[in-house]
């Protein structure tokens, strides 16, 4: 996806007046090769997650998107 894409997609987001709350999807990607996600509404739990799964050895990557 490219960046005008992914701003384009944001913006959208940004502009429905109808949701009362946005996606952010936790991708965890491990070592083994196994990947994991989780789905919240709240950014800043998202984000704590996320941290939290880097500090493990076993995860390779663990990245916050917006979904909706």
């Amino acid at each position: 996806m490219t960046k005008e894409a992914s701003n384009k997609d944001k913006d959208v987001f940004d502009r429905d007046r109808r949701r009362k709350h946005h996606h952010w999807l936790v991708s965890v990607y491990y070592a083994d090769g196994e990947k994991f996600g989780r789905v919240y509404t709240d950014k800043d739990k998202a984000t704590r997650f996320a941290e939290r799964q880097r500090r493990s050895p076993v995860v390779k990557t663990a990245r916050v998107t917006q979904v909706s």
